[in-house]
């Protein structure tokens, strides 16, 4: 399975009316080290298939959610649990720090 591809319009249903665990990767396609941690995303995303969700939004085109949770720099990762942030990174991480943080939530 692939990561979800989060928007303005589907986020509330995507992650917020979620009950479960879901990792929220704001990225910008012009953002080279967000480029490169699209490659775990996606390992993630098979990994945690049934588990977790595992999603990506595009700050350049989902202004509004990126302001709500202030994303000012990317990439910032945001885990959330029923709906609510419970912890976020910024900058490229290790697979093995996102895995610890989703699998602390689970």
């Amino acid at each position: 399975m692939s990561e979800i591809h989060l928007t303005d319009a589907n986020f509330e249903e995507e992650i917020t009316k979620y009950k479960g665990v879901a990792l929220v990767d704001f990225w910008a396609p012009w953002c080279g080290p967000c480029r490169m941690l699209g490659p775990v995303i996606e390992e993630l995303a098979g990994e945690y298939e049934g588990k977790a969700k595992i999603c990506k939004l595009n700050t350049d085109e989902a202004a509004e959610k990126s302001a709500e949770f202030r994303v000012s720099s990317i990439p910032t990762i945001i885990f959330f649990k029923d709906g609510q942030p419970k912890a976020q990174l910024i900058g490229l991480q290790s697979k093995e720090e996102l895995k610890k943080n989703l699998d602390a939530l689970l």
